[in-house]
């Protein structure tokens, strides 16, 4: 296993740093150490390197093999005493002195023409050394070892939280929407509405219920914003999206007379559509509309309350009363796909249906982006009940609706469509083609079979081809399809855009009578795979002679390998990812809670809405979480870890499938500056690609220099003054889209202002109060202006923006202040350069310094100058040293005491000089050692060690093996058994009162014969001796020791030797008797030991 010469690298920067301050040694601090999500290894054998991670608050890593790679090479060691061993499911179990720990089976792929294969691997034991073993891989192609649940949180809410929707933003933030029954929400300061409004039992709940929503940073660890949004009486989100801006946009309903709103238009009545924009810090509204007749909007059928509970019409899954969703255009723009049961819903005078056909009719309805009023607003529907669940934006501008219909006449023109006909039973799914202005129905086609059909996703493929998803109680046909799964009820259909030919359709699922899942998000990815996120399972008991709802549960579908979650109660949400052209199934996992099946209900769930996945395959999910007792799974680290509400609580998750293809993000800095694009000739621009997934980047950096890497690091040097456009193709070919490409222009230019600045205190002596000259130079021919620069004065003020005149300032009291001013003016190269001027400000000057009492030799002492006032510092070091550093650093290499001495000068205080003292103790090390006893080894017998140091308060053993001995007194006798023939590094350290050490290690040889026996006796009285029931072994690798009473009872059980029973039970002696016993035991030398008996317990 030839270990290579390694580099490390890393990425994924994380904000802020950390200092680490150990100890009084400063050569041992180190500060300002910067966090990242990964670090990579490159090169730790030919050809392999190692990610390190973060993941769900846990440290992993994967092994990468390069084509051509050699898995046999990597080994690993696992030294000290452990005991290794394999489960039957292919974990590997490390067991030490303080417990278990499991390294899972290695989940293993390749990417093969952009296809994930999964690669088997397993661990291969030898002694305490673990190879990789596999077969069935491309040794060709990049092997890795080992998606990616970034992260699940619970809002946190104290009153009860129900999930509806969840969507994302370009930051990969995460948006959560819900209702919530009290005023216990965590809202966050400036939010744009921080109190409960109230609410109703009008709609059939036992409480009244506002809007909820939360904004979570990317990996759920900040709150960033969090809102109530609601009228007097009852309201809920349905669907959420935002624009370019940030902005969110939410489409929902209410039954508030006062919601939150800039328009109002129509009669209004009792459930009403509402349209909402928040500004991106969600502390104001950007357009608020509510929408509505005089009878129900936005209800599919009813509201799920409001009289008896049960599956209805089009209303076939609990929560599908709140299916809608809101779309952005190119042009952001705002549609809903929703639906209506008012005959005076207000619609539009270009309508292309402006009468209520049945008892429902679906609605499309288009908003400009501020939401200043209404752009259409259409019917679409026949005689029965009719309702949009989807809408997306096809190639040409042209908007699909999609969704479920009773009526045998729903409009549209279906000739030459996949569906021109009704294909009978209770519903068909229906696709509508629609003009930008909402005037003209182009087409539309039944989807279904003679079953029970609904169309829950609508999408476009990058190649103009047409997705649907729902699902069915029939037959859905399968065609052209190699992935399918007999009897499924989950259907996915690829269509031409003019829905006239099926290219491909199939189904997944169980063999069931009705869907196992009710669907929450549908995407196609630019590799034309398919993405499907539902739930399934039981919520709520119908009412006496109502209908079961639909979703059947999850038990029995599918999962692959790398699953997040294996395990199913039959209530919990499913992922499904299946490979372009319904080759085969690329993903499938479950999600929840698991609760016990004697609980009635309980599924995790949506209570209605729609959740999205971002354009890479990122599910961002939405969940009704933990409404009953049991543990929903939450990472760690998050902003929500628990449910205090005792009821439910809306839950998030987001999960990255890395299934899209290569992407690439090119980010420049410069210096310390992320982000920055500009600076003063010559410079050199560090440029990093943000997503690094590629297997090479070829850069353009815009000068004429080209050069292609393996490394998503570099950096560029500009000598001449110029605009520069950056290009990166980041590249790997072995995906489905095997090329990105991303930009970025960087300013070079040469116009230096020299900034520089000085303090003169101002009169009296008692006066804290500064002038602040700005002595900066500017570039020739570009004067400052009276806001090229800003002063901060440290302490807490204002920020003062200035020109070139002086700035006085008078600090709140005594102490050091850093000033910086900053030249903030872009017409300068270096902006921002910051002149920093530390300054003591005090009255007085009052000398001080702290520094550690007592070191060891050689001792570094670093001095910490925190004087009040001061210009100049002179020290006495005590040994005939000096320095006049504002904060010195001295090194006493003889033992000692030492008187330090420090002078502080400031001729603008009152009293102009001051000096203080401290004294330092250096203490000399102890001397380590020892000898040991016997020479040679023995077999089987203790070693005995004499410790032959100097006399110290404490001395630490260490034998080698894992175990160590703490011992106060020198003549203490230490003995130790090995339990393995072999030679150990035995160390001994002594440590003085000071705390300094000596360390001294030698090799010590032992002799073990692998023995086991057990006491047949022993005499629990308190003695000392013979006061246990012990198994006495040498070179035991793992034991099992079971001691039973007469009636088959376990009394007691061991993995150690020598660690015995006492005779009690309980807390409680147990009586003289005989008592049976078990032991199985492994030996160092592979034997396997297995015995039985009697041991007599004698009091």
């Amino acid at each position: 296993m030839p270990i290579q010469r390694h580099r490390y690298k890393h990425k994924s920067s994380k904000p802020g740093y950390y200092n680490f301050i150990l100890g009084n040694d400063p050569a041992q601090w180190n500060g300002n150490i910067h966090a990242y999500g990964e670090v990579w290894m490159k090169g730790m054998y030919a050809g392999v390197d190692v990610r390190y991670y973060s993941e769900n608050g846990f440290l992993k890593y994967d092994l990468v093999l390069q084509p051509n790679a050699r898995l046999q090479d990597i080994q690993i060691a696992y030294s000290g005493d452990v005991r290794l061993s394999l489960r039957s499911n292919g974990d590997l179990l490390v067991k030490t002195s303080i417990g278990e720990v499991v390294e899972k089976a290695p989940v293993s792929y390749q990417l093969l023409n952009g296809v994930r294969k999964e690669v088997p691997v397993k661990y291969v034991l030898n002694g305490n050394t673990v190879k990789l073993k596999s077969s069935g891989y491309d040794p060709s192609q990049t092997l890795i070892i080992d998606p990616t649940l970034v992260f699940s949180s619970f809002t946190g809410s104290a009153s009860d939280n129900w999930g509806y929707t969840a969507t994302y933003d370009a930051g990969g933030n995460l948006y959560a929407g819900g209702i919530v029954f009290g005023n216990n929400y965590p809202v966050t300061a400036g939010a744009f509405q921080r109190t409960f409004a109230g609410g109703n039992t009008q709609t059939g709940e036992d409480r009244g219920f506002d809007i909820a929503i939360m904004k979570f940073n990317a990996t759920g660890t900040q709150r960033v914003y969090a809102t109530y949004l609601g009228g007097s009486a009852n309201e809920q989100p349905h669907s959420l999206i935002v624009d370019n801006a940030g902005n969110l946009v939410m489409a929902g309903r209410t039954t508030s007379n006062n919601y939150p709103s800039t328009a109002r238009i129509g009669t209004g009545g009792s459930w009403d559509i509402v349209v909402t924009k928040l500004n991106a810090a969600g502390s104001g509204l950007v357009g608020s509309i509510v929408m509505g007749g005089s009878g129900d909007d936005g209800v599919n059928i009813k509201h799920k309350y409001t009289g008896s509970i049960t599956a209805n019409s089009l209303m076939q899954n609990y929560g599908d009363d709140a299916r809608s969703e809101v779309m952005l255009d190119a042009a952001g723009n705002i549609l809903v796909a929703s639906c209506t049961r008012s005959t005076n819903f207000p619609l539009s005078g270009n309508a292309i249906q402006s009468t209520l056909s049945g008892e429902q009719d679906a609605l499309l309805l288009k908003f400009p982006p501020n939401l200043s009023g209404n752009t259409f607003a259409t019917l679409l529907g026949g005689s029965g009940d009719d309702a949009a669940y989807v809408v997306t934006i096809g190639p040409t501008g042209n908007i699909y609706v999609g969704g479920g219909t009773t009526s045998a006449n729903f409009p549209g023109n279906k000739t030459g469509t996949v569906g021109p006909v009704y294909s009978g039973g209770l519903a068909d799914g229906f696709v509508a083609e629609v003009t930008q202005d909402g005037s003209t129905l182009i087409r539309s086609t039944f989807i279904g079979t003679a079953g029970t059909d609904q169309i829950y996703g609508v999408q476009f493929d990058r190649f103009g081809f047409f997705y649907c998803m729902g699902t069915s109680t029939g037959s859905f046909a399968v065609r052209n399809a190699a992935f399918s799964q007999t009897g499924g009820k989950q259907f996915i259909a690829k269509l031409t855009n003019d829905l006239s030919s099926w290219v491909y359709s199939t189904v997944f699922g169980t063999n069931s009578t009705g869907p196992n899942i009710s669907p929450t998000a549908f995407l196609v990815d630019r590799c034309e795979n398919v993405y499907v996120s539902g739930w399934g399972g039981a919520v709520i008991t119908p009412s006496t002679g109502g209908t079961q709802f639909a979703a059947g549960g999850t038990l029995g579908m599918t999962i692959t390998p790398d699953a997040i979650q294996s395990q199913t109660d039959g209530r919990d949400f499913y992922f499904f990812v299946m490979e372009r052209d319904a080759t085969r199934q690329l993903f499938g996992s479950f999600f929840g809670q698991i609760t016990s099946s004697t609980i009635a209900g309980g599924a995790d769930h949506v209570d209605g809405g729609t959740s999205r996945f971002d354009a890479a395959g990122a599910i961002y999910q939405g969940i009704c979480a933990n409404c009953t007792p049991g543990q929903f799974p939450i990472t760690p680290g998050v902003v929500g870890p628990t449910n205090p509400s005792g009821g439910c609580n809306q839950a998030v998750i987001k999960v990255n499938f890395d299934l899209s293809g290569i992407r690439s993000g090119v980010k420049s800095s410069i210096g310390s500056v992320d982000g920055d694009t500009s600076g003063c000739v010559p410079i050199t621009v560090s440029f990093r690609d943000t997503v690094a997934l590629a297997r090479s980047y070829e850069w353009d950096f815009g000068d004429g220099t080209r050069i292609t890497t393996t490394n998503n690091n570099v950096s560029h040097t500009y000598t001449v003054v110029g605009q520069y456009r950056v290009q990166l193709v980041s590249v790997d070919s072995t995906k489905c889209y095997p090329r990105d490409t991303s930009y970025v222009t960087i300013r070079i230019r040469d116009d230096i202002a020299s900034v520089q600045a000085a303090a003169t205190k101002l009169s009296p002596c008692e006066s804290n109060a500064y002038r602040f000259d700005n002595l900066s130079v500017p570039f020739t021919g570009k004067p400052f202006k009276s806001n090229s620069f800003t002063w901060i004065f440290g302490d807490n003020s204002a920020p003062v923006v200035a020109g070139t005149a002086p700035v006085t300032h008078a600090f709140p009291g005594a102490g050091t202040y850093n000033v910086q001013l900053i030249l903030t003016d872009t017409n300068y190269c270096n902006a921002p350069d910051t002149f920093r001027l530390p300054l003591r400000v005090s009255p007085l000057v009052d000398a001080q310094f702290t520094t550690p009492a007592t070191g060891c030799a050689p001792y570094e002492a670093f001095f910490q100058n925190n004087s009040l006032g001061g210009q100049q510092f002179f020290w006495d070091f005590g040994d005939g040293t000096n320095s006049t550093a504002v904060s010195p650093v001295k090194t006493y290499a003889v033992p000692g005491t030492y008187r330090i001495k420090m002078i502080a000068i400031d001729s603008s205080t009152c009293n102009i000089i001051d000096s203080t003292e401290q004294t330092v103790i250096v203490s000399g090390k102890p001397t380590a050692d020892f000898s040991f006893t016997p020479v040679p080894s023995q077999e089987n017998i203790p070693t005995t060690f004499t410790n032959l140091s100097t006399v110290v308060p404490r001395y630490k053993w260490f034998f080698g093996d894992g175990d160590s001995l703490l011992t106060f007194r020198r003549d203490t006798l230490v003995r130790h058994q090995y339990n393995q023939t072999g030679t150990y590094n035995a160390c001994l350290i002594a440590i003085n009162e000071f705390g300094c050490t000596d360390t001294i290690c030698r090799p010590v040889p032992a002799i073990v014969n692998p023995l086991i026996d057990v006491v047949s006796a022993f005499t629990p009285n308190g003695d000392g001796v013979n006061d246990r029931a012990v198994v006495f072994g040498f070179g035991v690798a793992k034991m099992t020791f079971r001691i039973y009473n007469r009636w088959g009872q376990l009394m007691f059980e061991t993995a150690t030797p020598r660690t015995g029973w006492d005779g009690n039970f309980n807390g409680k002696p147990q009586p003289m008797d005989a008592y049976g016993f078990t032991l199985e035991a492994e030996m160092v030398s592979g034997e396997k030991v297995k015995r039985s008996g009697s041991i007599t317990l004698i009091r």
